[in-house]
């Protein structure tokens, strides 16, 4: 972005219309980078001082200061100087305060003095009293990663998120929607999604609605026309508090704003600290539960929303919707209320920091409230709210299988049984397996127990015995072992010798 006082609009019929560069400006730009390439190793006070010149001859002194401002982010500025001016300063100081500096002789004395503290000539010492201020500062590194039409193409999204700064709302249409809101959850800014005779419109709550403007809000809020100009198709219109006047600024894919072919120095992060956190842990856990991001946009009513996370379940066709309610306003907690009273015919599952005061209604409006603080959700707290899904579909899933159920493999482990009839373990365990015995999580029929014990003698190898096992389609051999009267006395890293109880 630029600073506000290089804004450059034009008011014209009560709009707000940003006078963005053209090619007509290729010139001034190419001789904007060629003051900065020809003063590598001058001081700032005479790059500012060609800069002014340029101004002189520009159609607008702010095309210049804006293109000059884009720029030196790109430039080094150090102060050089013989001796660090800091120390310079004081050892000087010290020395004036012991002549008594009242005349040029004096203030001669007292830097010839200095000099001779800091091994030093009298005009080093005086070459680096002030060589750290910022006019004095040489230019010592340029290197820019635009050229001429690739710092038009930067300074017209600049001006544009400059413009967008002081806007209440946003709404956008685009050709590729998903990567816009994907921009906006990223960004973590306040939006909707309202349904329109044109299509579906992301609206965007902007930096100067919040109660205080928050300049980290606004900066957020600005990078997201980086990711709007990239659509090959889109349509924005802005409502902007011009100093307490209400105007209105459209722009769409037909003006001269796109994202240059360099990208930013620096990105935003995926997600809020709160998402970010929550997910990592969630994930770690591995419960039957599959954590999706952005999921699918739920109808409500005009208006669509997408929650922030969807849970789906592993063992069935089941999906809970997870929305994070964090720091908004009152009049968009209001919103966010009156889309959860028309979502419909979904499972959904709200995490509300306390502070908010909303979690009552949010459970009258028949959606399971979670109350969270400090920025961190309790994984605790929303796993116990998942077992009351999944009880029911475990249920479900139980009441679908038969009472009784005989596997054809001589040995099955319950995880595989489990996963052939599409189901969780827990389902599997009130059915009876008639022609198997349930030796801890493996089904084995009687025979080939039968047979095991008359192999395994008392003093083998706990890898000979594993090998048998195996041979049966047996996993789990520590429960084998147990059923059979034997355990395993372990010889270090060597392996182990299976003993009788």
């Amino acid at each position: 972005m630029l600073t506000k006082d290089l804004l450059r609009v034009s008011r014209a019929g009560g709009g707000y219309h940003p006078q963005f560069a053209g090619r007509e400006h290729r010139p001034l730009v190419a001789r904007v980078l060629g003051t900065y390439q020809g003063h590598v190793g001058e001081p700032r006070s005479r790059l500012r001082s060609s800069l002014a010149d340029l101004e002189t001859d520009a159609p607008d002194f702010k095309l210049v200061r804006g293109f000059a401002k884009l720029l030196e982010r790109e430039a080094i500025f150090e102060p050089r100087a013989a001796v660090p001016p800091e120390r310079a300063r004081k050892t000087a100081f010290e020395e004036a305060e012991a002549v008594g500096v009242v005349s040029d002789a004096d203030r001669t004395t007292a830097l010839r003095r200095a000099s001779e503290r800091l091994d030093a000539t009298p005009d080093d010492i005086f070459e680096s009293l002030y060589a750290d201020l910022e006019e004095r500062q040489l230019l010592t590194l340029f290197d820019s990663r635009w050229n001429p039409d690739e710092l038009v193409a930067q300074y017209n999204l600049s001006l544009a998120q400059t413009a967008l700064f002081d806007a209440t709302e946003l709404r956008i249409r685009s050709s590729n929607p998903k990567a816009l809101v994907s921009a906006v959850k990223r960004l973590r800014l306040m939006y909707e999604i309202r349904k329109t005779d044109a299509g579906r419109e992301v609206v965007v709550t902007g930096p100067d609605a919040l109660f205080r403007s928050t300049r980290r809000y606004g900066t957020r809020f600005a990078r997201l026309l980086r990711t709007v100009v990239k659509a090959d198709e889109w349509h924005l219109t802005a409502t902007v508090d011009d100093y307490g006047t209400e105007r209105e600024l459209v722009l769409t894919d037909a003006d001269p704003v796109r994202a240059p072919g360099t990208e930013p120095v620096s990105d935003v992060s995926f997600d809020s600290s709160v998402e970010r956190e929550f997910a990592a842990r969630f994930e770690a856990l591995g419960l039957d539960w599959n954590l999706v991001r952005e999921p699918e946009p739920l109808e409500a009513g005009a208006r669509v929303m997408i929650p922030d996370f969807a849970f789906d379940y592993e063992h069935a066709d089941f999906r809970l919707f997870f929305e994070i309610m964090g720091f908004w306003t009152p009049e968009y907690i209001e919103k966010k209320l009156s889309q959860l009273d028309t979502v419909e015919d979904v499972e959904l599952l709200v995490a509300v920091d306390e502070s908010l005061g909303v979690g009552e209604e949010i459970a009258a409006r028949d959606h399971r409230a979670i109350l969270y603080s400090g920025g961190r959700i309790r994984v605790k707290d929303v796993r116990d709210a998942l077992r009351r899904y999944e009880d029911e579909l475990v249920a479900e899933s139980a009441d679908s299988l038969p009472d009784e159920l005989v596997p054809d493999e001589n040995a099955v482990s319950l995880s595989d049984l489990a996963a052939r009839h599409g189901v969780s373990e827990d389902a599997l365990a009130d059915k009876a397996f008639p022609e198997h015995e349930r030796v801890g999580r493996t089904l084995v029929r009687p025979a080939v127990l039968s047979a095991l014990a008359d192999d395994i003698e008392d003093g083998m190898a706990y890898s000979d015995v594993e090998r048998l096992l195996a041979n049966s389609g047996i996993e789990d051999a520590s429960a084998v072992l147990s059923e059979l009267g034997y355990l395993v006395e372990w010889e270090g890293l060597s392996g182990g010798t299976v003993k009788e109880r």
